[in-house]
């Protein structure tokens, strides 16, 4: 009987499609936000004041967050800024994959339509010695998911 192991988190890839060759751009300390929720509407029953009824309405899915180390000569990061200095939006899938021990993937998120809504950098402070931290924040339409 084969033991089943709940993948771990921190071997992950993320790859954008349509954004520069730069090898630095895939690598990331964390991604968050991948989620989705079901919106719903609560709709009282008429004449009975006990009941409501929830309805779901439709899908919403959070924002990305991806973080890693501040890069100074970053394809992806010229996307995001040509977005916001021009507010001319270019979208772009990405994905996301969990790795196994070996480097192929287990789990992988196809995330379509994203495009940069925020981009910030860590607080710099001379009392601690820690890496500079850019946090890209990406609104999309949907994400679908596929195993291996």
């Amino acid at each position: 009987m084969e033991v089943y192991y709940p993948p771990v988190s921190f071997y992950f890839n993320v790859t954008f499609n349509g954004i520069g060759s730069k090898t630095i751009d895939t690598h990331f300390q964390s991604v968050a936000g991948l989620s989705v929720e079901m919106q719903t509407e609560t709709v009282r029953e008429g004449g009975e004041n006990r009941f409501e009824h929830i309805l779901p309405v439709k899908t919403k899915y959070g924002d990305l967050t991806l973080k890693r180390g501040l890069f100074a000569d970053s394809d992806l990061i010229q996307w995001c800024f040509d977005a916001f200095e021009s507010t001319i939006i270019n979208p772009v899938t990405l994905d996301i994959s969990m790795l196994d021990e070996e480097g192929n993937p287990l789990f992988s998120w196809h995330i379509v339509h994203a495009w940069p809504k925020k981009w910030s950098v860590s607080d710099l402070n001379a009392e601690q010695s820690s890496i500079a931290i850019e946090s890209l924040e990406l609104n999309y339409q949907f994400f679908r998911i596929s195993k291996g």
